[in-house]
């Protein structure tokens, strides 16, 4: 890597748990890496704190109401700042900035990344939303604009890692490992009475309440298995999701010969990130390794798609295709929020996604707009049906 030339990055979501250890990477080889952007949507006080820390060229907040706070707390700093989606999707744009890592939550990811990419940015995606919304969309773009994807989730990360070197050899079969998350070994009936805050105690990983809910139900795992459809070119049929609860083994591949190749690492999402900063170089870190002495032995069990349907939903969503994963993402994303106020039970939560991917209209050939109208058509019913 040339280190005369600092890679100039723009993080999307940067007080999140993602963009928080970005942010340590960075930190960490500051003679490669600067930092050109930071947006963040509600926390605007942490927000400052790293903008004071890492002097950016601009920052911007999505939430308007914190504008002013933002701006005064600046204002002594040569640092621009905006507030608004819009002018967070103008950010990915931007000229000078080498690498996007979108590290938004949810829906409000796709309109960031589709300016990155048409801007032909390397693209760091941690926004798994973006192609379980519109994934044919975004490889579109990405082909035409000749923009790289980079996957920073640690599962598609490895499947990455996984298939360097592999040139063209036919893939078999893309095998997704899960923790289980922390209701893995609970029953339906217990599933009745636990509660968000019990869900947001992930046994091995430290990550943003919506992806901490997401992951306890499996519908983490479900967007998942949609976006290493649309990133690695394969069909359904060749996505296996096995519960491994140690969480060491983070993704397999398996080829037409039989052979199937691992990634392994303790779970540490600085490693992914970085993976995708300086692919396709290796950098030296001092991560904490894993231990084969500590941890000698792997277990693997199948999903129950009785207990955890949100996983089941995901594949019928993929099969359909169309906006059905769009009317998917966009139902969850308001269960989940309800179920951490503590409005509707877990199980509910599939319940009613049930519900909304009969009821919504289906589109089998949609457009960008189509997506922005299924996404808040599939909002307003489901506050509907919750309420």
């Amino acid at each position: 890597m040339d280190i005369q030339q600092k890679k100039q990055i723009a993080i999307l979501g940067s007080t999140g748990s993602i963009g928080t250890q970005a942010l340590d990477v960075i930190a960490a080889n500051n003679s490669l890496f600067e930092v050109y952007a930071l947006t963040a949507n509600n926390n605007v006080d942490l927000l400052i704190e790293q903008a004071c820390k890492f002097n950016p060229e601009m920052v911007a907040i999505g939430n308007e109401k914190h504008y002013r706070t933002l701006k005064d707390a600046l204002s002594d700093l040569p640092i621009k700042v905006f507030a608004g989606a819009d002018s967070i999707a103008q950010v990915a744009e931007m000229q000078p900035i080498d690498i996007v890592l979108t590290a938004m939550v949810g829906y409000s990811g796709l309109k960031p990344t589709i300016n990155a990419i048409k801007a032909g940015k390397k693209v760091a995606l941690a926004n798994k939303e973006t192609l379980v919304v519109a994934g044919e969309l975004i490889c579109n773009l990405a082909a035409k604009y000749k923009a790289s994807i980079i996957p920073v989730d640690s599962e598609h990360s490895a499947i990455f890692q996984c298939l360097a070197g592999e040139g063209n050899n036919p893939i078999e079969k893309l095998i997704l490992t899960a923790s289980g998350g922390p209701f893995r070994t609970k029953s339906l009936d217990e599933l009745k009475t636990v509660t968000s805050t019990q869900a947001l105690k992930h046994p091995n990983w430290d990550m943003g309440a919506k992806v901490t809910i997401d992951s306890a139900s499996m519908m983490n795992k479900g967007f998942e298995i949609i976006e290493a459809k649309w990133l690695f070119g394969v069909s359904p049929d060749q996505i296996q999701v096995v519960v491994h609860p140690q969480s060491i083994i983070h993704s397999m591949v398996q080829f037409a010969d039989g052979a199937i190749k691992a990634q392994l690492g303790v779970p540490d999402m600085k490693l992914p990130i970085q993976y995708a900063f300086t692919y396709p170089e290796r950098l030296k870190t001092d991560f904490p390794r894993f231990d084969f002495d500590v941890c000698s032995q792997f277990t693997f069990e199948k999903p129950d798609l009785g207990r955890f349907r949100n996983l089941a939903f995901a594949y019928d969503a993929m099969n359909k295709g169309g906006n059905m994963p769009c009317i998917l993402n966009a139902a969850n994303e308001i269960v989940v929020s309800e179920f951490l106020k503590d409005k509707i039970g877990f199980l509910q939560m599939s319940d009613i996604i049930e519900v909304i991917m009969a009821k919504a209209d289906y589109i089998a050939k949609p457009t960008y707009d189509d997506y922005v109208k299924t996404d808040a058509l599939v909002r307003l019913l489901t506050k509907e049906i919750i309420e």
